[in-house]
């Protein structure tokens, strides 16, 4: 489980930029589709040693009337509470302020490790002029430019000396992890109940392996699961939870081990943008997800209330055409008793595997349905195909030109495996590889 790193600080200190320094270059979520937002406030650091998930805040003002500045304040005061790790960035150029002074002590008051880090410092004659900042009375500052990189290597040290090793957890094969997320106040603890004590066989909650989770298993139809991170979405913090970009940070810490994201829509407001960026990263993470549209039956509705809320959700979610959509009711228990058995299939389906004969001759098939085009005077050839994996099922095709494949065949290629193989309610992986290359 990632450790959460948040950076704090007045605004216009380079907070921003910083995040961006740290994330380095990331391509967007589904590049051939627009449309899809990602509020870029947190995301998965990746290129170190150590992983972790890194949130940036709104510039945070200590004593304010604006309401702007008080939700930013708001924001900070959350990102504290969700983080393991706190960044201080405090401005060279500015000096010293009050503001400064009043952040410290708001972050003396947390146990949590704080490293205190002195942005634009471009060059020995700025770091020289940082010895203000001991008067707020901290042990050590690391100086930086979050702008042109210098003293980001000092910074990673110190973070990654924080940060524990990644620990591998035993997984139970047979288990299916499932995870219930959303934005607050769409009835995901509601929902919680209603699947818990359906069947009435729910063992006592047990310790999750992260702050603030809990992982609840029960058994459906002889199958055990695990509902992951229940405590952390019903738990209210000591602030706003209905800032809802933070609350894709519960959904990230929930994703991290499920194998089934059971995404919940309200039917109220329908799909919105933190929708579509909590959707994304499950996308990202290559998890099998459900499409929940809970409160079904507050709207009044006529005979295409529903196949017009479906055309909305499939136009916003292009990249999700395999994510099933089942509308519910937690408060009158309406298609409650559908949940389970939809997450049942779909994991049969995220866990299936093909055997390598049944997938060169499916291969076969669609290749003389459809053969691939020729690419500078030469036909695209596909010799052979095996699956590499499962959760999400995940297949190697071996070709001449790997690196020639255009979007559009291998669409059509995820079509034939999804119809073929039966797929899909699932994502599907396709890696093009040359002769001779290794399948891992």
């Amino acid at each position: 489980m990632l450790k959460t790193v948040a950076i704090v600080g007045r605004p216009n200190v380079g907070k921003s930029t910083l995040f961006n320094r740290l994330l380095g270059q990331r391509k967007a979520i589904v590049e051939d589709f627009p449309g899809v937002t990602r509020d870029r406030h947190y995301a998965e650091i990746t290129r170190y040693d150590k992983p972790f998930l890194l949130i940036d805040t709104g510039g945070f003002e200590p004593q304010t009337a604006d309401q702007l500045l008080c939700q930013m304040r708001e924001q900070s005061q959350l990102a504290v509470e969700e983080a393991d790790i706190i960044i201080c960035l405090l401005d060279a150029r500015e000096g010293l302020t009050a503001a400064d002074k009043e952040i410290v002590v708001m972050l003396r008051r947390t146990e949590k490790p704080v490293l205190y880090v002195v942005n634009k410092v471009d060059g020995d004659k700025q770091e020289a002029e940082t010895v203000d900042f001991y008067n707020l009375g901290v042990d050590s500052f690391i100086p930086l430019s979050a702008e042109h990189g210098r003293g980001i290597g000092e910074l990673i040290d110190t973070l990654e000396s924080l940060l524990p090793e990644q620990a591998i957890l035993p997984e139970v094969e047979t288990e299916v992890r499932m995870a219930l997320i959303g934005r607050p106040n769409v009835g995901k603890s509601s929902l919680v109940n209603r699947i818990l004590g359906y069947e009435r066989v729910v063992a006592n909650p047990v310790a999750g392996t992260t702050r603030d989770s809990i992982d609840t298993p029960f058994m459906f139809e002889q199958q055990r699961y695990v509902l992951i991170d229940t405590a952390g979405i019903r738990r209210k913090g000591r602030v706003s939870e209905a800032l809802e970009k933070y609350s894709a940070i519960h959904a990230l810490k929930a994703m991290d081990r499920a194998h089934v994201v059971l995404m919940v829509i309200d039917a109220i407001e329908g799909i919105t943008d933190q929708d579509l960026t909590i959707a994304g990263y499950a996308y990202e993470k290559g998890r099998a997800l459900i499409l929940l549209v809970n409160k079904w039956d507050v709207p009044e509705k006529d005979n295409h209330t529903m196949s017009l809320f479906v055309d909305e959700v499939r136009r916003r979610c292009k990249f999700l055409p395999f994510a099933p959509l089942l509308f519910v009711s937690a408060l009158s228990g309406q298609r409650i008793n559908k949940i389970m058995p939809l997450v049942a299939e779909v994991a049969a389906q995220f866990n299936r595997r093909i055997t390598t004969g049944q997938i060169n001759q499916g291969l076969e098939e669609f290749l003389a349905k459809h053969p691939p085009s020729v690419v500078r005077g030469q036909r695209l050839k596909f010799y052979y195909a095996t699956q590499s994996a499962v959760r999400p099922p995940t297949f190697v095709l071996f070709s001449n030109r790997p690196d020639d494949v255009h979007f559009s065949y291998e669409r059509y290629l995820i079509n034939c495996f999804r119809e073929k193989f039966g797929f899909d309610k699932v994502p599907l992986r396709l890696h093009f590889r040359g002769r001779g290359k290794e399948t891992h």
